[in-house]
C-alpha cells in the first residue's frame, strides 16, 4: 500500500554554496521523507508535461529510506518512467548480495514496475562493449533526474578522485577502485572481506551527472561529516570529486545535523 499522508518536512537550515542549494534537516528520517517528497512531485509535474520520464538512481546506504519512501509513495505512474543506476562493479553478477543491479531490483524495481530499467550488465562477457551499449541509452534523451550519494573519499558514482576528470569524454567508462571505497563496501556488509569486493567498476562520468536536468545528492550520517565539510568549504577540485556540484544550480545537496555538524550554517 502506497501512502498519501506524507508531508513536507521543512529543513531546519539552507543556503547555498556557489550554485548548490543546500538543506539540513535535524534527521537522517526526515532528510529521506522530504527528499521522496521532493522527487514524487517534481515526477508528477514532469509527466504532465511529457511521455517518459528518465531518472539515475544511486545505491547504498544513504538511499535505503529515501527509496522505500518514493516507491510506497502513491499517484506516480512508474509505467512511464524509464530507470538507470549509477555504477555496477565490473565482473558482478546480478545475484550476487553486492551487485547494485541486485539492490535496485528488491528495492525499487519490483516495487514500482517502472516501463524499463535499464541495467549496466557488470558480468558483461566484453566490458568495453558494455560502456558504449549503455552509454547509447543515455544519450537517446535527457536525464530528468539523477540521484546521488557522497562516498567518504568525495567520489560521485565511482569518480575517484584518482581517476575523476571533470571534462571527461566518455558518459560511462571503467575505473579502478580507491582501497577507501572497497573497504566502505565491507563496512557496509555487502562483501565479507576487502580480497572480495572488486578492483574495478563501471561508472558514469561526471559530465554525463551533471547533465542532468536536476540533481538531488542525498548524503546523511556523522561519517560524512568530514567530506561534506571538505566539499562545501575546500576547493572546487578533483581531490574532491563532489565538490563539482557546487557549479550545478540544479543540484540540491541534503545533509542531516550529522553530516552538516563540521559547518557553521545558520538558517536563511
Amino acid at each position: 500500500m502506497g501512502d498519501r499522508t506524507l508531508s513536507y518536512t521543512y529543513p531546519s537550515h539552507t543556503f547555498s554554496v556557489d550554485a548548490l542549494s543546500v538543506r539540513v534537516y535535524p534527521s537522517a528520517i526526515e532528510l529521506a521523507r522530504d527528499a521522496a517528497l521532493m522527487t514524487h512531485n517534481y515526477l508528477q509535474s514532469l509527466l504532465k508535461q511529457q511521455s517518459v520520464v528518465r531518472i539515475v538512481l544511486a545505491t547504498g546506504n544513504s538511499q535505503v529510506q529515501f527509496l522505500e519512501t518514493l516507491s510506497a509513495l502513491q499517484g506516480l505512474d512508474w509505467s512511464r518512467i524509464i530507470l538507470f543506476h549509477l555504477d555496477e562493479y565490473l565482473g558482478i553478477a546480478a545475484n550476487h548480495p553486492g551487485s547494485f543491479r541486485r539492490y535496485l531490483r528488491e528495492k525499487v524495481e519490483k516495487k514500482v514496475k517502472p516501463y524499463q530499467f535499464h541495467y549496466i550488465q557488470g558480468d558483461a562477457p566484453q566490458p568495453l562493449a558494455e560502456c558504449h551499449r549503455y552509454s547509447q541509452l543515455l544519450q537517446q534523451q535527457p536525464i530528468d533526474l539523477c540521484c546521488l550519494g557522497v562516498g567518504k573519499n568525495g567520489h560521485l558514482a565511482f569518480n575517484e578522485p584518482s581517476v575523476v576528470n571533470f571534462s571527461d569524454p566518455y558518459r560511462v567508462k571503467l575505473v579502478g577502485l580507491e582501497e577507501k571505497t572497497r573497504q566502505q563496501q565491507v563496512n557496509s556488509g555487502y562483501f565479507p572481506h576487502l580480497e572480495a569486493v572488486p578492483q574495478y567498476a563501471y561508472t558514469l562520468t561526471i559530465p554525463t551527472i551533471c547533465a542532468a536536468k536536476k540533481i538531488f545528492c542525498l548524503a546523511p550520517g556523522k561519517h560524512k561529516a568530514e567530506i561534506i565539510k571538505k566539499m562545501l568549504r575546500g576547493a572546487i577540485s578533483p581531490a574532491c570529486p563532489a565538490s563539482i556540484l557546487r557549479k550545478q544550480s540544479q543540484a540540491i545537496l541534503f545533509l542531516d545535523a550529522n553530516s552538516a555538524h563540521q559547518l557553521s550554517v545558520t538558517s536563511q
